[in-house]
């Protein structure tokens, strides 16, 4: 078996990872429907995958406005808290290290998930082309209205409570989710945005949310445990720039300012092809100090290639973890992959969830 440095130890800021690959975060919509809590079995299925260096949860909305699908969990009130604890005191337990990934969603949701029956927020109010999870099925998202000024600060706010939430819940770290179409790359978007006030307009205006976010939850829990996620060209949620590359760069440049402690990049369409649009990753790689977890697409033998080239410092998995809970030790092993039942992705209980089988049970079967 050659070496790989995939299976080397990595400093991430104060933490020892015990390998380079990282659980990117996987949305399966498990969380309990009164006060939106992480489901019971969640401490089990976390704690399953505990062998991966660094585990990211399922995006987890900061406030009930940020909530953009049917059962996904929250971290902004004391019960979320403590089911989560139990979450962070199991992977633990197992030697795992585990960030959460806050999220508000922005447009993409839908009046029955908003306080009050409210229209979701976003930069303008221009409705997504896109679809949303809610009553056990996929619906066209609702018309979203344009956040006032003066609302915004309580946005930033809410993610900075919602780190500090993570904190108190035991988690390594955060990170803050700046990609995919929701609320924070809305902003910094011109297909999304046409504010005509300090959040519109240039791309330092443009970025301004997304950095005043990564600013205010650093200092909250330290640079040093705030992570964030970007996907410079993927047209998830429909979404698109006219020219990401400056805008991105200029993002990562202000990103690295604040000294935070990696940017996870989507490189090319979030589940799809990595060449969907001409863009420089190599570009981000230089400008920021911390560390570059790449992810989309990935197998061992392109993760080898990157490491190898000093392209990146971490590689995230994010499908291949759902059926696969030990994928850190198949990977090793070059061994086959259990297929995932795309029928219990989303919502569900243990059933494709916490039941897939690891190389060794699977064999002890034969």
């Amino acid at each position: 078996m050659s070496t790989s440095k995939l299976f080397e130890p990595y400093k991430l800021g104060p933490i020892t990872l015990a390998n380079r690959i990282a659980m990117a975060p996987l949305t399966r919509n498990r969380a309990i429907p009164d006060g939106l809590i992480p489901s019971p079995l969640a401490p089990e299925y976390y704690g399953q995958r505990a062998s991966a260096g660094l585990l990211i949860t399922e995006a987890s909305q900061v406030s009930q406005q940020g909530q953009g699908y049917q059962d996904t969990p929250g971290i902004y009130s004391d019960a979320q808290v403590a089911a989560w604890k139990k979450v962070t005191d199991e992977v633990h337990k197992r030697g795992g290290k585990i960030f959460i990934q806050l999220w508000h969603v922005g447009r993409i949701s839908h009046v029955d998930l908003q306080p009050n029956g409210g229209k979701p927020v976003a930069p303008s109010a221009i409705k997504a082309k896109t679809k949303t999870f809610v009553g056990g099925q996929f619906v066209d998202v609702s018309e979203p209205r344009a956040l006032e000024l003066n609302e915004i600060p309580g946005i930033v706010d809410d993610f900075r409570k919602a780190a500090a939430n993570a904190i108190k819940a035991g988690f390594d770290g955060v990170e803050i989710h700046g990609a995919n179409g929701y609320l924070l790359d809305q902003f910094a978007r011109d297909s999304s945005n046409k504010r005509t006030d300090q959040y519109g307009g240039s791309i330092e205006n443009r970025a301004r949310l997304m950095i005043e976010v990564a600013a205010a939850v650093s200092k909250e829990i330290g640079p040093e445990r705030t992570g964030i996620r970007i996907s410079p060209v993927t047209p998830a949620n429909d979404v698109s720039d006219s020219n990401p590359q400056p805008l991105f760069d200029y993002i990562v440049d202000e990103l690295n300012k604040l000294k935070l402690v990696y940017i996870h990049v989507i490189e090319g369409a979030t589940g799809g092809p990595r060449d969907i649009a001409p863009f420089d990753y190599a570009s981000l790689r230089k400008r920021f100090s911390g560390a570059y977890i790449a992810n989309n697409a990935y197998d061992r033998a392109l993760a080898d290639k990157q490491l190898d080239a000093g392209a990146a410092d971490l590689i995230a998995f994010g499908k291949p973890f759902i059926s696969n809970p030990d994928l850190v030790e198949r990977l090793k092993q070059n061994a086959p992959l259990n297929e995932g039942d795309k029928a219990t992705y989303y919502g569900g209980g243990a059933k494709g969830y916490t039941d897939y089988p690891t190389l060794e049970s699977a064999q002890a079967a034969q």
